[in-house]
C-alpha cells in the first residue's frame, strides 16, 4: 500500500502537467495546458471524471520518448525496408543494429521499449487499483465503467506492441505493492497475452464513448479500441473476427477519407475525420518542449539554420520510393527530397546528409516561427488513421472471399490519393484471390508509407525473411521477427526471465 500511495502522490503531480489528447488549434499560443487541475477545479474539471487524474497519466505515457520516440521509430520503422537509419554514419544510439539486425540484448532502444511499455501497463493498472477500492471518490457506476474501459485500452495497446516486439512477455495485470515481485514475473506465451488484449479492447470498445466533448478530443473512444481491435485479430489472421471489428468503425459514421492526403499530417490536420488514434502535444513561446513529444524531432532535417530540424533518422528508403505508382502524390507527401520542394512551399537545401526525409513530420514554417523553436515538439502523432483501417478490412475481405467487399474498400483509398486525376491510380478490378492479396498489401505499403506499420505487417504476412533480406539486411527468420529480450531485465529478474531464440 506505501507503494500505491507513493504512485497516486505522483500520479497527482503527473496529472497536474499532462497533456490531454485534445484539439485545439495550433495557434493559439496564449492557451494553458490542457487536461490541468487547479485548486478551482480539483479533484476533477466539470465535465471531466473523478479518475481522470490517474488516467491522464497514460496519455502523458504515451508521448514519451520510450514509447513513441526513438525506440519506437526504430523498431517498427527502421526495421523495415521502408527505411534507412539516416542521419549521419557515426550516429548511432543502437538505431545500426536496428537497421543491419546485428541486435545485441545490451541494445538500450530494446530495453527503452520495454520499460515505456510497462510503465504504461503499470499506469493503467493502478487506475483499475483506484476503480476497485474507490478511495472515497463515491463515483457512479457509469464513471467507474468508462475509466475502466480506457484504462484497458491503453493497456490492450501496450501488450499488443510488447507482443509484437518481444513475443513472450510478464502478463501484469494488477498493482504490485512491492516491486521487486513484479520483476519477477515470468513470461507469457504470446496466446495468452493477445487473450487479455482482446478481452481488454472488446471491455474497451463496448463502454468508451464514440465521441467526446470538445475539450476531450483524442481520447481514446470506441472506434479506436474497435480499430485496433481489427489489427490485433489480422494479426492473428483470424479474419472474420477483423472484418467485423473494422466494420463497426466503418458504419459508425464517425470517421471518412474526406481529409485529402497532403493535408493529414500538418498541423493543419490533426484530428481530423481520418483520426482514430493520435497522440496530442503542444507548445507555447513559454512551453517550447515540456507538453510535446520529440518524435518529429528525431526524424527532422538534419541540417543548418532554418534547415536544422533535427536528428535525421528514419530515412525513406530507395525500395519505398520505387514502390509507388507513376504520379502517385502520396510519394511526395511521404518522401521529403533534399533540393526539392517542401509541402509549404519552402526549397530545401541540397547537400543534406540524406538525400531523403520523413515528409510525413514535418512542421509548417507558419508554427516555428510563432513558437521560434525549429524542432517541432508539437506536432501530433497519428498511431491509427482511418484508411488503416479500411485496408484492413479489405484484407480480411479477400481473406474470407468476399471480393466485392474487397475491392469496394480498396477502390475507396486509391480514389481519395487519385482526387480530380483520373489519368492516375486506375480502379483494381482484379478478382483473382492470390493476385488481389499482393495488391492490398502493396497499397497498404504506399497508403501506410513511413507510419510505423510496414515491419509488423511483413512479420505477419510471414514474408519478412525474404523481402528483408532483398532489401540488403542481415534478417535470420525465426530470430529477428522478435527483439531480443533486454539483458538489464533478465539480470533484474535473476534469471526469471528467458532470452528469445537465437540472441
Amino acid at each position: 500500500m506505501k507503494l500505491c500511495n507513493r504512485y497516486t502522490a505522483f500520479l497527482l503531480c503527473a496529472a497536474a502537467v499532462c497533456l490531454l489528447w485534445a484539439g485545439c488549434k495550433k495557434g493559439f499560443l496564449d492557451r494553458g495546458p490542457q487536461g490541468s487541475y487547479t485548486t478551482d477545479n480539483y479533484p476533477y474539471p466539470e465535465g471531466a471524471g473523478p479518475y481522470d487524474q490517474y488516467i491522464f497519466a497514460c496519455y502523458d505515457v504515451m508521448r514519451s520518448y520510450d514509447v513513441t520516440v526513438m525506440p519506437f521509430v526504430s523498431a517498427t520503422s527502421i526495421r523495415s525496408d521502408d527505411a534507412d537509419k539516416g542521419s549521419t554514419p557515426s550516429d548511432d544510439g543502437g538505431n545500426i543494429q536496428m537497421d543491419n539486425f546485428t541486435l545485441t540484448p545490451s541494445n538500450g532502444l530494446c530495453n527503452a521499449l520495454w520499460l515505456g511499455h510497462f510503465s504504461l501497463i503499470d499506469r493503467a493498472n493502478l487506475v483499475l487499483w483506484h476503480i476497485r477500492n474507490d478511495q472515497g471518490l463515491n463515483a457512479p457506476e457509469e464513471a467507474k465503467v468508462q475509466a475502466e474501459a480506457e484504462a484497458k485500452f491503453f493497456r490492450a495497446y501496450a501488450y499488443f506492441m510488447l507482443v509484437r516486439l518481444f513475443g513472450r512477455v510478464p502478463l501484469i495485470d494488477s498493482t504490485f505493492t512491492d516491486p521487486v515481485g513484479q520483476a519477477n514475473v515470468p513470461q507469457s506465451p504470446p496466446a495468452a497475452i493477445y487473450a487479455l488484449i482482446e478481452s481488454d479492447l472488446q471491455f474497451a470498445a463496448a463502454n468508451l464513448p464514440l465521441n467526446w466533448e470538445p475539450r476531450f478530443i483524442g481520447r481514446a473512444s470506441k472506434g479506436a479500441a474497435n480499430g485496433l481491435l481489427a489489427k490485433v485479430y489480422i494479426t492473428q489472421q483470424k479474419w472474420a473476427q477483423a472484418m467485423a471489428a473494422a466494420q463497426q468503425v466503418i458504419e459508425s459514421g464517425r470517421y471518412n477519407l474526406s481529409t485529402p492526403y497532403a493535408k493529414i499530417f500538418g498541423e493543419d490536420g490533426e484530428n481530423s475525420s481520418e483520426s482514430i488514434l493520435e497522440v496530442q502535444a503542444t507548445a507555447t513561446l513559454n512551453e517550447k518542449r515540456t507538453r510535446g513529444s520529440q518524435h518529429a524531432s528525431v526524424q527532422g532535417v538534419r541540417g543548418t539554420g532554418i534547415w536544422n530540424l533535427g536528428w535525421g533518422f528514419n530515412s525513406p528508403s530507395l525500395l519505398l520510393e520505387a514502390a509507388y505508382e507513376t504520379g502517385d502524390p502520396r510519394r511526395e507527401r511521404t518522401i521529403l527530397y533534399a533540393g526539392g520542394t517542401s509541402v509549404w512551399g519552402e526549397p530545401v537545401p541540397a547537400g543534406l546528409p540524406n538525400p531523403r526525409y520523413n515528409h510525413k513530420i514535418l512542421s509548417s514554417p507558419t508554427m516555428r516561427n510563432q513558437i521560434l523553436d525549429n524542432f517541432s515538439y508539437w506536432m501530433n502523432i497519428r498511431l491509427l488513421r482511418y484508411a488503416d483501417v479500411v485496408l484492413l478490412y479489405a484484407e480480411a475481405a479477400n481473406e474470407t472471399g468476399n471480393t466485392p467487399e474487397a475491392l469496394a474498400k480498396l477502390e475507396m483509398v486509391r480514389k481519395r490519393a487519385r482526387g480530380a486525376n483520373n489519368a492516375i491510380l486506375p480502379q483494381i478490378t482484379e478478382t483473382d484471390k492470390d493476385l488481389l492479396r499482393n495488391i492490398i498489401r502493396h497499397e497498404r505499403r504506399v497508403e501506410m508509407g513511413m507510419e510505423y506499420d510496414r515491419f509488423f505487417d511483413l512479420v505477419r504476412w510471414g514474408i519478412a525473411g525474404p523481402v528483408l533480406q532483398a532489401a540488403g539486411k542481415n534478417f535470420v527468420v525465426g530470430k529477428h521477427e522478435l527483439l531480443p529480450i533486454p539483458q538489464t531485465q533478465i539480470d533484474i529478474s535473476k534469471g526469471v526471465l528467458t532470452q528469445n531464440f537465437g540472441y
